[in-house]
């Protein structure tokens, strides 16, 4: 049995998070492996164990920073990894500028090529026609041949995910995918649903238990409800989506680590996969929370009722 584990690179759970000009700040904070994903790359390793699996590959899609995610997977006891590079898309969000506008976060370098197409200079990204979208920093005139379009450079979503892994899934042929039920960075729960979708396959998600029958045909899991635990049964080939009390991962030791520098991680790019790699939702906002107010220490029972009473809540 080949299974497959896709895993991503998010901001490291123990970091607190920071809001800067209506986005998460990513920059110098620790990153790492979804949580999620590390207990499906545990429960793959353990399949392997017990004699279930021959084969485990690991799959991330970002760009160069997330081998480092995958040479953890690795380390950990995958046996091989693919690395998805997207370049910098992810990097290219869009924000509202205005209710009619919109403008480019980042540092523009125009120049006009003899085709008579506008093309970024730095990053080398061709610039559609569109009237309602313009460069921000480079010319802040209204030119139909200077501007651009948010489907050009919006970044991904997990429909574009789950495309990229459905492409892999037919290249790779493995008989069972494991991923983290979300990723801790948005929490959308949607790609391992999406991936069985667009495969036909069975799923079980929120699995906090799997069992593979004798024979590699069938696969046992038993789900978190909010009612309890609900035990399904699937046919293999399946997905199986991972929750927070399945296992425990293991630590990485210093010597596996030194083996997965020399375990084998290919590259490849989402239009390899014949995938087009843009998204159709944007951010627009981040907000922090409202921070809590202090409470109130009252001196009697009539006295909290009568604060109550003042807050409406009684």
């Amino acid at each position: 049995m080949k299974i497959l584990v896709p895993v991503k690179r998010v901001v490291d759970y123990a970091v607190k998070i920071r809001v800067a000009n209506g986005k998460v700040d990513t920059a110098s904070v620790k990153h790492s492996m979804n949580p999620f994903d590390e207990i499906a790359v545990e429960q793959a390793i353990r399949l392997k164990e017990a004699k279930k699996a021959t084969e485990i590959l690991t799959v991330s899609i970002g760009n160069a920073k997330a081998q480092e995610t995958l040479r953890t997977a690795l380390a950990m006891g995958a046996d091989k990894a693919l690395h998805v590079d997207t370049g910098d898309v992810e990097t290219l969000p869009l924000q509202r500028n205005c209710e009619r506008r919109w403008r480019l976060d980042y540092t523009c370098n125009m120049k006009k090529e003899e085709s008579g197409k506008w093309k970024d200079g730095k990053l080398g990204i061709d610039l559609r026609v569109r009237s309602r979208f313009k460069c921000n920093r480079c010319c802040r005139k209204r030119k139909s041949d200077h501007e651009v379009t948010a489907e050009t450079l919006t970044p991904s979503n997990g429909t574009q995910v789950a495309k990229i892994l459905r492409a892999i899934v037919d290249k790779e042929k493995p008989d069972l995918v494991i991923l983290g039920k979300q990723a801790i960075d948005d929490d959308a729960n949607q790609t391992g649903q999406m991936l069985a979708g667009l495969l036909g396959w069975p799923q079980a998600t929120f699995a906090s238990k799997v069992e593979v029958a004798a024979d590699n045909k069938k696969v046992t899991v038993v789900r978190e409800i909010d009612g309890g635990l609900e035990t399904v049964s699937c046919a293999v080939p399946a997905i199986i989506t991972a929750d927070l009390r399945l296992n425990e991962p293991r630590y990485a030791t210093l010597p596996n680590i030194m083996k997965a520098k020399k375990k084998p991680l290919e590259k490849t790019t989402p239009k390899d996969l014949g995938v087009d790699f843009v998204g159709k939702l944007t951010t627009l906002l981040v907000e922090e929370p409202p921070k809590r107010a202090g409470g109130v220490k009252v001196e009697s029972v009539d006295e909290l009722i009568s604060k109550l009473k003042e807050k409406g809540l009684i």
